[in-house]
């Protein structure tokens, strides 16, 4: 999906919400656990009852990684559903890989190629190497970590180097990579007061910001600060949708929480 068509989506369907695939066996409804594969099953019903007031999915892979090899084919038939059925939605890796050289473009492989994800979170600690064989695949996203909404995210990202806070020479580095255009960044919610100053850096780009909800980001000071002309969000919200309930209704709660955020960033777009 091409930065264009996402920004007609989110017009399109009033949205620029994302929602996160966290999925945990000791969450989510018992009666679910009695079938063959309860992550898939799960997230498809969350799928089926909010994809129209969304326009990205965001499975972190380590919910499914800590299933063995049954966690990751429910990876595999969760991105297959979303990419057969709903090729309109942005689909994020929540893998948070970075590694040098070969490693990287073997990461890259996995998620691109053989699941098809349209973009995968990155850590930069590595630097320009540990990036740029994620953007060889000029047709998919590289969305690299620059401000987390983690309270340990003070330890290392907002300290100064040459007196200049971490996480900006992230961002002023980062534009220099080759194929840069296609670099999104996760900038967290709970730090919705830093936004401005990355504005002045990255303009354009898309933020993917995490925290909104059960991390106590408030949703209308990130878009005050946060929204570029081309609106350049993507809000994601995890647990407070998908666990909204834990009864046989939890489908149709999950769509009532999407379609509350949907409709406040529905009277924001028409701002």
């Amino acid at each position: 999906m091409t930065t264009q068509q996402l920004i007609t989506q989110i017009h399109k369907k009033k949205s620029f919400l994302c929602i996160g695939l966290d999925v945990d066996l000791n969450k989510i409804p018992h009666h679910l656990l009695e079938l063959e594969d309860p992550i898939f099953e799960f997230n498809k019903a969350i799928i089926d009852a909010t994809h129209h007031l969304c326009v990205a999915y965001k499975p972190n892979t380590a919910f499914y990684e800590a299933y063995g090899i049954k966690g990751w084919q429910s990876l595999e038939k969760t991105i297959h559903y979303l990419n057969q059925n709903h090729p309109e939605i942005f689909t994020i890796a929540d893998a948070k890989r970075g590694d040098i050289g070969n490693t990287s473009t073997m990461y890259a492989k996995a998620f691109f190629e053989d699941l098809a994800f349209d973009s995968v979170t990155v850590a930069p600690y590595m630097g320009k190497d540990s990036v740029e064989p994620f953007l060889a695949f000029k047709e998919k996203h590289t969305i690299l970590l620059a401000l987390t909404s983690n309270a340990g995210a003070f330890d290392f990202q907002t300290k100064a180097l040459d007196g200049k806070e971490l996480y900006k020479l992230v961002l002023e580095t980062s534009k220099n990579y080759k194929n840069s255009e296609n670099l999104m960044y996760v900038v967290g919610a709970t730090k919705a007061e830093y936004f401005a100053d990355i504005r002045k850096i990255v303009p354009n780009s898309f933020l993917l910001v995490p925290g909104v909800g059960a991390q106590g980001g408030n949703l209308q000071e990130v878009c005050k600060y946060g929204m570029s002309d081309h609106v350049g969000l993507l809000i994601n919200s995890s647990r407070g949708i998908i666990y909204a309930s834990n009864e046989t209704n939890f489908a149709d709660a999950a769509a009532h929480k999407a379609k509350e955020l949907q409709h406040q960033m529905e009277v924001i777009l028409k701002r």
